[in-house]
């Protein structure tokens, strides 16, 4: 494919960043990317995802060859992944609450994540809460060893599912920080994230990947065919929420 004349690409990279500017707002600084990664540790959630996952590694050296199979596990995750962040993100972080009766449904990660919408710079707002981490990472032990049929496999399933967990919370921090795009590979996620906080949060619910599971389901609509929300940083607030 034939590469865009310099006034061609310098006049869409001048497009794209007016666009993001009138999305997301200026930045207030600019951080590096190691800068990045220390702030991120300053958070309790890095630090429990870390030490499940250390421990499975260490797990799953200690019990030593398993099945050529096992390999599928982390392939599978992977591709399963963005359909998986997006059912969790629609059902379970845009949860409306509601009742049953005298007892109102809604939970911490709901709770949570309607405010990381009402303030996205927010830095203890964009992890995923400890107290949701404190059962969940456990929780996943006892699945893998009652899925899997062998320790070895079950211990492949961990590493996974805890590697995959930590990627997720490492990408979401870094989207929210100051850190500035550098690839083209992460301007996309960046911005397809603060499409969804910034412009309207009924679409672009992908995380760490851009229009993956959006796109098949029908969630990454062209943003200039969009209107800005007037919820979109108080969700559910025209159902008197």
């Amino acid at each position: 494919m034939t590469k865009a004349a310099p006034d061609i690409e310098k006049l869409a990279a001048q497009r794209l960043a007016a666009d993001e500017e009138q999305i997301t707002g200026s930045r207030r600084t600019n951080v590096s990317l190691g800068r990045a990664w220390r702030s991120f540790w300053r958070a309790p959630s890095p630090w429990l995802i870390a030490s499940f996952l250390l421990a499975s590694v260490a797990g799953r050296v200690v019990v030593g060859r398993g099945s050529w199979w096992e390999l599928a596990i982390p392939a599978a995750l992977v591709a399963l992944f963005p359909v998986i962040e997006w059912v969790i993100h629609v059902c379970i972080l845009h949860w409306r609450p509601r009742r049953l009766g005298p007892v109102e449904v809604d939970s911490l990660l709901a709770r949570k994540h309607r405010e990381h919408h009402a303030d996205p710079r927010d830095s203890p707002l964009v992890f995923i809460p400890w107290q949701a981490l404190a059962w969940l990472l456990p929780a996943y032990v006892a699945v893998a060893w009652l899925v899997m049929p062998t320790t070895a496999s079950a211990l492949s399933l961990l590493v996974s599912v805890y590697g995959i967990k930590f990627g997720y919370e490492w990408t979401h921090y870094l989207v929210h920080s100051d850190y500035r795009p550098q690839s083209r590979w992460f301007r996309s996620v960046w911005r397809n994230h603060r499409l969804h906080h910034y412009k309207n949060e009924h679409y672009w619910f992908t995380v760490t990947s851009a229009g993956t599971a959006d796109r098949l389901f029908g969630t990454h609509p062209d943003p200039a065919s969009v209107k800005t929300s007037p919820t979109v940083r108080s969700l559910h607030s025209r159902e008197g929420l």
